[in-house]
C-alpha cells in the first residue's frame, strides 16, 4: 500500500464512523499530545455531527498548557467506535486500555516497528514526529479537512519538541515545510516557547547539581542516576527528573548518554539517546525500544543498570573503532 493509499483508508475509515475515540501512549511526550490533540480539532472542525473524544489514563504536566483531554466515557461507547492510536509503537504502552473495546482500531505511529497491531495502520519510521504525520495528513486532504490556529499550535508544538527543534537526523526538507504550513495558521511562537522551556528557579538548581553527579566511562559513555533521594531534595516530578537526560547532550567525544530514573514502583526508567550510533537495539535488549537514536527501557534493579552501563560503553567502544566522523 503507498503512503497515500494508507493515508486515503484512514481517512476513509473517519468519515464511516460517527464516534470516534483518540488514543496515545502513557507518560506522554509533546508530540503524543500535540498531535492526538491537534487531530482531534481538525476532526471536530471538519465534521462537527461526530462525537470525537481524546481518552486516556494519564497526562503531562510538562504540556498541560496546551489544554484538557476528554473524561471517561461508559464502555459502551466504544463498542460502535472507531479507535485512533498516535505515536505508540507498541501495544503495552497505549495508555486508556479499553481501546480493544473499539469496533475497529487505526495505528498512526513513526517508532520503529516492532510488530503491527490495530486493523489499520500508517506508520513511518523516518517522520520526525507524529505531529509532522498530521500536519502531512490535513496537507494531503486539505480541500476537505479545516484547521485552526488551535490544532496548528498543538502540531507543531510536537514537531518542535520531537525534532529537537529541528535538529535530529530524520528532520527533513518535508519537516520544515509543513512546520511553515503550521506556522502559516498564525501559531504564537513566543508564548509557545514560553511554555516549553521557561525553567523555574529550582529546576536550574537542580541541573547545577546533576552536572556534578555525571559519570563518564573511559569510552566517552556520560550517564546520570537522578534517585530517590535526588529527586526528593529538588522536589522533582518524574518528567522534570526524565528531562536531565538533556542536560549530557552537548559533551564533545560522548556519542551515547543516558538519564537512569528512580520510578515510585521500584524500576529504573531509562532514557537513552545518541548521536552517529543506533541505540534501539540496546533498548530493545532491555524492555524497550523507540526510534534509532531516541529511545527508553526498563530495568528493575541496580545490578541491571550496571550491565546496562557496560554494554552501552562497549557500543561506543565499538563505534569509534570502526568509524570515523564522530565528534
Amino acid at each position: 500500500m503507498t503512503n497515500y493509499e494508507a493515508k486515503k483508508q484512514i481517512l476513509d475509515k473517519i468519515k464511516e464512523y460517527n464516534k470516534i475515540i483518540i488514543f496515545r501512549h502513557f507518560r506522554p511526550d509533546g508530540d503524543a499530545v500535540g498531535s492526538t490533540l491537534g487531530l482531534r480539532e481538525i476532526l471536530r472542525l471538519t465534521y462537527p455531527e461526530k462525537d470525537i473524544r481524546l481518552i486516556n489514563a494519564d497526562y503531562s504536566d510538562y504540556v498541560k498548557f496546551l489544554g484538557n483531554e476528554d473524561e471517561a466515557v461508559e464502555d459502551e461507547f466504544y463498542a460502535d467506535a472507531l479507535g485512533l492510536v498516535l505515536d505508540t509503537g507498541t501495544e503495552d504502552r497505549i495508555s486508556n486500555k479499553k481501546y480493544p473495546l473499539c469496533r475497529e482500531l487505526v495505528k498512526i505511529d513513526h517508532h520503529i516497528v516492532d510488530k503491527h497491531y490495530g486493523d489499520y495502520h500508517w506508520v513511518i519510521e523516518e517522520k520526525s514526529s507524529t505531529c509532522e504525520m498530521i500536519a502531512e495528513f490535513y496537507d494531503t486532504f486539505k480541500d476537505e479537512l479545516k484547521i485552526s490556529t488551535q490544532a496548528a499550535t498543538y502540531i507543531y508544538c510536537g514537531m518542535v519538541t520531537d525534532s529537537g527543534r529541528f535538529r535530529y537526523r530524520d528532520v527533513s526538507g518535508d519537516t520544515l515545510r509543513l512546520a511553515g504550513l503550521m506556522l502559516d495558521q498564525g501559531v504564537n511562537t513566543d508564548l509557545l516557547y514560553a511554555n516549553l522551556y521557561l525553567k523555574d528557579f529550582n529546576e536550574y538548581k537542580f541541573e547545577s547539581y546533576a552536572h556534578e553527579k555525571m559519570e563518564i566511562t573511559e569510552n566517552g559513555l556520560v550517564y546520570l542516576y537522578v534517585d530517590k533521594e535526588m529527586q526528593e531534595k529538588f522536589a522533582l516530578t518524574n518528567e522534570q527528573a526524565s528531562a536531565s537526560v538533556s542536560f549530557m547532550d552537548g559533551i564533545r567525544g560522548s556519542i551515547i548518554w543516558i538519564a537512569f530514573i528512580d520510578n515510585a514502583d521500584g524500576t529504573i526508567r531509562v532514557r537513552l539517546r545518541s548521536r552517529f550510533v543506533p541505540v534501539n537495539p540496546l533498548a530493545e535488549k532491555y524492555r524497550g525500544g523507540g526510534h534509532e537514536c531516541a529511545c527508553g527501557a526498563t530495568l528493575h534493579s541496580k545490578e541491571e543498570m550496571a550491565l546496562f552501563i557496560a554494554d552501552a560503553d562497549a557500543l561506543i567502544k565499538d563505534y569509534k573503532e570502526n568509524n570515523e566522523g564522530w565528534l
